[in-house]
């Protein structure tokens, strides 16, 4: 199962392993418009899945928009409901990555608007040590992370 606002992650994931069954949920049906099928609308805190339906669960940029005890919410049903493990990729916030879109503006041409979301999204990121440590409240095990430079982002990877 899939968990990326735009679809594109599925649709890699798909392209890239023929073999794979991705499933992609959202809340909102313009966020699953570049999603291969299946794609379901439903709530992430509420999952209509049995324990172990998928193998993997993959979170993709999603976690920050949220607060930690939701973030934890969040994290243990997409455990319960992953078979081998669950994956996620997010921002990492920091100082360098919170000063790029403005200072870049100039030179890549981002609207406003764009400066404005990227900021408040990093300001929303995570440092390793709280991403852990939410991911223990939540009961996650053997959770391994690792922070990707110079993209600023945080993997978790917590096998079963």
């Amino acid at each position: 199962m899939v968990f990326s606002r735009s679809g594109d992650t599925a649709a890699l994931i798909a392209e890239l392993y023929p073999a794979a069954h991705v499933t992609s949920l959202d809340l909102s049906p313009v966020n699953l418009t570049g999603a291969p099928h299946p794609k379901l609308l439903a709530d992430a805190f509420h999952l209509p899945f049995k324990p172990a339906s998928f193998d993997y669960v993959f979170c993709s940029l999603f976690l920050h928009h949220f607060e930690d005890r939701q973030v934890s919410a969040l994290l243990a049903g997409f455990y319960r409901v992953a078979r081998r493990a669950v994956i996620v990729s997010d921002l990492e916030r920091h100082f360098l990555s919170y000063l790029f879109l403005p200072a870049t503006k100039p030179f890549l041409g981002w609207t406003n608007m764009t400066v404005h979301d990227g900021m408040t999204s990093v300001r929303a990121g995570f440092r390793a040590c709280e991403l852990l440590r939410i991911a223990e409240s939540a009961g996650l095990h053997n959770i391994q992370i690792e922070v990707h430079r110079p993209a600023f982002r945080i993997s978790v990877v917590a096998p079963k």
